[in-house]
């Protein structure tokens, strides 16, 4: 059985291959702007959930009306709830800083949503989505600490313009909930979401180095 990740984040797929999977990487291309447009007055679940699944839904519509082997496309994004608000990745140093002003010394929620899409044979048999919620107490770092941290260009390309596993992790005090779904993938909701389209999670695990 093959995964098949439908996004280009290197963290993602880190986490997935440091947890035996070794996935392709197909990316999706969606509108997530257009998308997002529409989804104004959902709930955040709902937004980042429906933001995955057409992630998976685009990387899956590749796959039918062939005799793949049997694969899982999961799709996932991430968005940081602070204030009532949805932030996805800032994508310019003036709006890093903002943001950094208002999360430094709080808590936010790192929200990700995740959707399973299962291909046999060219045909879809199984669908699964859902999305996985962790707190996060951010420090506060000083104005030459975040000048460093967002020069790096780090933070300009995440959710919510921080990382848990890179520069980003020196400005993070305390989490509660998944590290994982920090990250990106939260696997504890990966493996629930697997069993709903028929898979065990040790289905996917790669083959140990010989």
């Amino acid at each position: 059985m093959q995964l098949v990740l439908a996004s280009e984040s290197p963290a993602r797929l880190g986490v997935l291959r440091a947890a035996g999977v070794a996935p392709v990487v197909q990316v999706s291309r969606v509108d997530e702007d257009a998308l997002l447009a529409g989804l104004a007055h959902a709930e955040p679940e709902r937004r980042v959930t429906a933001l995955a699944e057409a992630k998976a839904d685009c990387v899956a519509g590749r796959l039918t009306g062939s005799p793949a082997e049997d694969s899982i496309v999961i799709g996932c994004d991430s968005m940081l709830l602070i204030d009532g608000d949805l932030a996805g990745k800032p994508g310019t140093a003036d709006v890093a800083r903002r943001r950094w002003a208002a999360m430094a010394g709080r808590d936010g929620h790192l929200v990700t949503g995740h959707a399973l899409v299962r291909v046999r044979a060219g045909e879809v048999v199984g669908r699964a989505a859902g999305a996985a919620l962790t707190r996060v107490r951010f420090a506060a770092p000083t104005q030459a600490e975040l000048g460093a941290y967002i020069a790096s260009g780090e933070p300009l390309a995440v959710a919510g313009g921080f990382t848990l596993d890179g520069l980003g992790g020196w400005f993070v005090e305390s989490i509660e909930g998944d590290p994982s779904n920090v990250i990106g993938i939260s696997l504890p909701l990966t493996r629930r979401l697997l069993a709903q389209v028929g898979v065990s999670v040790v289905d996917i695990w790669a083959a140990p180095a010989t």
